[in-house]
């Protein structure tokens, strides 16, 4: 029996599987935290790489890697690893969650003439998360940083290259490429000149594998495979195919496809990235998920559990009350500066549970309106598989699989995204067209009576959008 062992470095911790090759069954597992060193950014948003190094190696005893054969990558997307012409590193690596970047990625928006010709150059408007907008940033206040940087890695690029034992060749894949911005997944191709414009001056880029390419062999003789993003690593794992989506429930919520085309969306609202398999993954993005629940559990003196509880106490529409859950401002819909609204109050709505319930309907009332704008966008959306902790909540459950109007899968809790950088290194290892065919075991399928569910979830949803369209008119189509 082959095994093969899938390595996520998140931003707090790394997660390793060891997994059959053949049916994705897995064996051992093993994570350890990301510490921050001394001196580091409090808030975790720079941080030397090598304690990822420290974190994989913790994370990997006890034989955890024993008898293993091949390995896959994932990391988080988007951060910035800079390093000189003989490859040392010149500054910790900003990370995706670094908010100085947000007023690089506005200039460098207005210095090309807006969002459209982003969208025609990337497919997608450059957010404060993307590397380019760090470069920029670097360019403007860390000029002589700046002028030394020779070459960017992504942190799974660079994890690939220290596996590897630092070779010449640096290498990425199109999926963490793409939230890059200045990577095309329309034409696979870098713009050297978007480079230019936000650092001054070109870069030496790594070489973009394909899918089922591999980056090397380790010295002990171990296949690497090419790695990719998180998001891009989750969606292999979960084993998704076009017609899927997900929605994983955050702090924000994050909404993806796997889709043929590249998505060329002019408003910004999709960003068009490339998947782990030569395919797309369009994603959508709301700024109010998990935390819409949290904070209205903390004004009801209450746990996530006991809001659940409460929501299922009350009934479709929460007795006229509407909550508009834009607590942060949104990105889906587009009200940067709105603020969360309340509205229906009257004597028989006011109780806990129709609060509580007005919550649940409110939060996923704009993650449907989410998936839509994938939709609209002919993106299928035939089955959604809903990811976070509080997507295992009994009333999130109930209402996702009212609103959302087609099959809801609820996968067991684990690491995904190192399941699908373990698939990637299977993958790579049998040399085959097409990723092995892995299952996943115990997922929970919550498919709407269309008799009974649906007419309800289509009334929950126009309530949502009247209330929204009124105090929001800028929203209204048309």
């Amino acid at each position: 029996m082959a095994i093969v062992a899938g390595i996520d470095s998140s931003t707090t911790r790394t997660r390793i599987v060891a997994c059959d090759a053949e049916t994705g069954a897995v064996l051992r597992d093993g994570k350890a935290p990301h510490p921050l060193p001394e001196g580091a950014d409090a808030r975790g948003t720079e941080v030397d790489p090598q304690t990822w190094l420290h974190s994989l190696g913790e994370a990997a005893t006890g034989g955890l890697l024993e008898g293993v054969t091949a390995i896959g990558v994932s990391a988080q997307q988007h951060g910035l690893i800079g390093l000189d012409a003989g490859g040392v590193l010149v500054r910790p690596a900003l990370l995706w969650n670094d908010p100085r970047s947000a007023g690089a990625a506005a200039s460098l928006i207005d210095a090309l003439g807006g969002p459209a010709p982003w969208v025609e150059a990337i497919g997608s408007v450059p957010s404060p998360t993307y590397t380019i907008a760090k470069l920029r940033w670097l360019a403007e206040f860390e000029p002589v940083s700046a002028k030394r940087i020779a070459e960017v890695l992504l942190p799974h690029d660079w994890l690939v290259w220290q596996l590897l034992g630092h070779p010449r060749r640096r290498t990425t894949d199109r999926g963490d490429a793409s939230g890059t911005g200045y990577w095309s997944p329309v034409t696979g191709e870098y713009r050297q000149d978007l480079i230019k414009l936000a650092l001054g001056h070109e870069l030496h880029v790594p070489d973009v594998l394909g899918p089922a390419e591999a980056a090397g062999h380790t010295p002990e003789g171990l296949l690497i495979s090419a790695g990719t993003g998180d998001n891009m690593a989750a969606a292999l794992g979960l084993g998704l195919r076009p017609g899927d989506a997900v929605v994983s429930l955050g702090g924000n919520g994050t909404i993806f496809a796997v889709h043929e085309q590249a998505v060329v969306d002019v408003t910004g609202a999709v960003s068009s990235f490339a998947d782990a398999t030569g395919r797309h993954l369009p994603m959508a993005g709301t700024l109010n998920a998990a935390q819409v629940l949290r904070s209205t559990a903390a004004m009801l003196g209450c746990d996530l559990e006991a809001l659940s509880d409460l929501a299922l106490q009350s009934s479709p529409g929460s007795y006229g009350l509407v909550m508009l859950p834009y607590l942060d401002g949104e990105r889906t819909p587009k009200l940067p500066h709105a603020a969360g609204t309340l509205t229906g109050l009257r004597a028989e709505s006011m109780g806990p549970q129709h609060l509580a319930r007005a919550a649940v309907e409110g939060m996923l009332c704009n993650v449907a309106e989410a998936l839509d704008v994938l939709r609209t966008h002919g993106v299928p959306v035939g089955r959604v598989f809903l990811l976070g902790a509080v997507g295992r909540l009994p009333a999130v459950r109930e209402v996702a699989r009212q609103l959302f109007g087609v099959p809801v899968l609820i996968p067991p809790p684990g690491a995904h995204a190192a399941r699908g950088a373990a698939r990637q290194a299977a993958w790579a290892l049998a040399g085959t067209p097409e990723p092995p065919e892995w299952e996943l075991p115990e997922v929970v399928v919550l498919t709407p009576d269309p008799d009974q569910d649906l007419p309800i979830g289509n009334a929950v949803r126009q309530q949502f959008k009247a209330v929204r369209e009124q105090i929001h008119p800028e929203t209204a189509a048309g």
